[in-house]
């Protein structure tokens, strides 16, 4: 015999009841069957409602009895053939003036009981149960319909009553020795205590009363039939990629069941497991679906964890104090105040030190926990050895599931390690020690990405998500976009790297995604997204919360440098084109250098010098491995370089500028370039992570550029570089009169730095050095003499895009 359980999505339309009779009809061609159901799908909370309503003295019930009465007679109608109607609906009719009768005692009494709300809820499994065996019966398969209250006893705890096992195994094997038919159909959730009042096994007990049956007669198994197809690593609703787990010991799915797990009924587990009764979790609306088998080794083979769940609406309560330390009984008496209050303890933690312990309750049991719990510890309180109880709320539990993570070292370290790196922070940590369940007490807020995160890390080997918001969509950040869309499937495919573009943002608009934008369409989304600056697009990265969060900065802008806080405290990674951030005040470099340590999280900002070239990257490896600069020696500049390896008197200075700002290797302003002020910055960023404290004021600088030209705007400067032009041929005709060439040099050496225009003789390595090339020589204690040279193309947005998009892809291996 099998025991096969039906939910109330499962039965919650005529269509989906056929597809169940479908089932067991070829489930009893092979053994006889018993069928629990729940009540029709929304069934019992309408009749909760019913309830509510009357005793609030709403008049609505009866409209709302209305309701469920004409949708269980429509169902007769389209299940049961004309002919054989008239007796079902009579019964039908009379379950829900039954109904009727029990609210209008509500409503007149102005109020219910555990014990009246137990009877009117019961309706729903009674009635549907009917409905269910008529259908069977109208379509020639013989069946017998049990009612549950005379089989399952249980005491008088209405609501959530507890089952008398000895009594219901005896009116069980009484009833199956009278069973004459191979099929027989019983209302699920329902039972009755010794005086026959009818009781129920709490929400979600029809799962509980299959499990009843089954152990009681024995089964070879158990069938709980439901609208997904089994137990599913995490809850598909929010991790998009959660995978069905083929088989799970009992003990996990108690613990996954426990924590939130909607698939089973806790209790459901323990009456199956005592007999080793396999129990199979089956999608009614896909019945060729495999589904999960939860058996005594379903733990025998694959992942160490098993399934990722939650709990929340948490609560947690810290009782501390220096006069607990030592001293016994603190403990008892804690969850003896608890107890007395009939409060459920869903997770407990407590420090060596004995001088704390942290409770987690659900949250509407707070209140009510603090008053009994300051009330318990009233002289301690007083005398100031104990702290009255902390209660926090917003929180949430994320457990770790696996009956084999005791065999696997380092479950715990990889699930804090990826919960620290996205900004997760753990508010408790309880482990037992068999280490079948890990759990964490995080923000609610974090619940989401935290659930995501550990499914990417322990079942998601194929792919990692990373999410980027992108502002600034000017010429570097459109070959940006360019580079993404082209390297997408390539960086899935070889590097198993999901990038999605999720924001885009300009000075005036800004769009967001969740599912990623369309990088071939990207600038119609941007137009047509929400008005608002950076600081609207900053609020909106932080709302959604996503994790492996890169916010990317390819402006000018001095607002967006000053967001960088903001998002490196929410652990969110930032990947800076823009060089204001790190040459500002030192402080304001050191801060943000500071913050992304602290919050775990990547800061980087290769691009800042030298466009793609490695140049940051490879003084800090050097620096790493605990080599010291001496001395640097550079042209960061691809903008002058540009300008003076196309300069040769023939034509006029002004023009030789004006064709690198239309070939895109100038600032906006050409002058940031021209007067010297970016190769400071530059500069000044390589001696600051060289480890020297140095200012923009600092740096010496012996411009070329007359004073002059710094003054209107950039129109007014090209004109009076054409007026100087007599100044920058001079400069020139004296370096090629020694047989030099001009190039802009930027220097650090014994903490002090220097830029300025230069002749350098032809032996010297800075001499050949063309089109818009940037060059870097670092002299160190392993380069002394022969320096470390770094050379290639300085600017163009191609390469500065190529850069940024390398900063993205270290970002997202932090």
């Amino acid at each position: 015999m099998q025991v096969i359980k039906f939910g109330g999505t499962s039965v919650g339309s005529p269509e989906a009841i056929l597809q169940v009779i479908e089932i067991v009809a070829e489930k009893i061609k092979q053994e006889p069957v018993i069928t629990i159901v729940s009540a029709f799908g929304g069934t019992t909370d309408a009749l909760l409602q019913c309830g509510a309503l009357a005793a609030g003295g709403n008049e609505l019930y009866k409209e709302q009895v209305n309701n469920i009465t004409n949708r269980h007679l429509n169902a007769v109608k389209q299940l049961i053939p004309v002919q054989q109607q008239s007796s079902l609906l009579s019964a039908v009719k009379k379950l829900c003036n039954e109904v009727e009768d029990l609210c209008n005692g509500i409503f007149l009494l102005g109020e219910t009981t555990a014990r009246t709300k137990d009877k009117l809820v019961s309706y729903g499994e009674l009635i549907s149960s009917q409905i269910i065996n008529a259908a069977f019966q109208a379509r020639g398969v013989k069946s017998t319909w049990w009612d549950s209250r005379k089989l399952i006893r249980t005491n008088s705890e209405f609501g959530n009553a507890v089952v008398d096992f000895p009594k219901t195994g005896e009116q069980f094997s009484a009833a199956r020795k009278e069973l004459s038919t191979s099929l027989v159909l019983m209302p699920g959730f329902v039972a009755s205590d010794a005086a026959g009042t009818t009781t129920t096994l709490g929400r979600g007990g029809s799962d509980y009363t299959a499990a009843i049956a089954a152990a009681a007669l024995d089964a070879s198994k158990l069938e709980i039939w439901t609208d997904v197809s089994g137990m599913m690593t995490a809850d598909p609703r929010w991790v998009p990629n959660a995978k069905v787990i083929p088989s799970i010991s009992y003990q996990e799915a108690m613990e996954l069941s426990h924590f939130g797990a909607k698939v089973i009924y806790p209790p459901t587990i323990q009456p199956v497991m005592n007999k080793h009764i396999p129990v199979w979790i089956k999608n009614t609306f896909a019945p060729a679906d495999p589904g999960t088998v939860i058996e005594l080794d379903g733990f025998r083979n694959g992942n160490p964890v098993r399934g990722i769940s939650s709990i929340n609406n948490l609560a947690l309560l810290s009782l501390e104090g220096s006069g607990m330390i030592g001293v016994p009984g603190f403990s008892r008496r804690l969850f003896e105040a608890l107890s007395s209050q009939q409060i459920n303890v869903i997770l407990i933690t407590q420090g060596s030190s004995e001088h704390s312990i942290c409770v987690g309750v659900d949250v509407l049991s707070a209140e009510k926990a603090k008053q009994a719990v300051d009330a318990a510890f009233e002289p301690e309180i007083t005398l100031q050895k104990v702290d009255p109880l902390i209660v926090e709320k917003d929180l949430s539990i994320v457990a770790l599931v696996g009956e084999q993570m005791k065999s696997h070292p380092g479950i715990s370290g990889k699930m804090f390690g990826a919960l620290g790196r996205n900004g997760v922070n753990v508010r408790a940590i309880a482990q037992g020690s068999s280490e079948r369940n890990i759990s964490a007490v995080i923000s609610t807020r974090d619940v989401r990405k935290a659930i995501n995160l550990l499914h990417e890390e322990f079942f998601e080997t194929t792919n990692k998500q990373v999410n980027l918001f992108i502002t600034g969509v000017g010429n570097v950040g459109s070959r940006l976009l360019q580079q993404l869309a082209q390297q997408q499937q390539y960086l899935l495919q070889h590097n198993k790297l999901q990038l999605r573009v999720v924001g885009l943002a300009n000075s005036k608009k800004y769009v967001i995604s969740e599912e990623g934008l369309d990088l071939q369409n990207w600038k119609t989304e941007l137009e047509n997204g929400s008005d608002g600056d950076i600081a609207s697009f900053t609020d909106g990265i932080i709302q959604r919360n996503l994790r492996n969060t890169v916010f990317v900065d390819i402006t000018a802008s001095e607002i967006v440098a000053r967001i960088y806080p903001k998002l490196l405290e929410k652990s969110i990674a930032v990947v800076a084109c823009n060089k204001i951030a790190c040459s500002s005040p030192y402080v304001y470099y050191r801060e943000l250098k500071d913050k992304a340590h602290a919050f775990n999280t990547s800061f980087l900002f290769e691009t800042n010098v030298g466009a793609g070239l490695p140049i940051i990257g490879t003084l800090n490896d050097l620096l790493k491995s605990g080599d010291q600069v001496h001395r640097i020696e550079a042209v960061l500049s691809g903008t002058l370089n540009f300008v003076f390896n196309n300069y040769d008197g023939s034509r006029p200075f002004a023009e030789v500028v004006r064709q690198a700002q239309d070939e895109g290797y100038t600032e906006p302003d050409p002058r940031l370039d021209l007067s010297g002020t970016d190769v400071m910055r530059k500069i000044m960023i390589l001696a600051r992570e060289a480890g020297e404290t140095i200012e923009m004021e600092a740096i010496s600088n012996n411009s070329f550029l007359p004073e002059s030209c710094m003054k209107g705007t950039v129109d007014d400067f090209y004109r009076e570089m054409l007026n100087q032009e007599a100044h920058f041929k001079a400069i020139y005709d004296e370096a090629a009169a020694n047989g030099n060439k001009l190039k802009f040099v930027a220097s650090f050496n014994n903490g002090r730095a220097a830029v300025g225009l230069r002749q350098i003789a032809p032996g010297h390595d800075l001499y050949h050095l063309y089109g818009k090339d940037n060059i870097i020589l670092f002299y160190t204690e392993r380069y002394p003499e022969q320096p470390l040279v770094i050379k290639g193309a300085g600017a163009g947005a191609d390469v500065t895009a190529s850069g940024v998009f390398a900063d993205i892809l270290r970002a997202t291996l932090n």
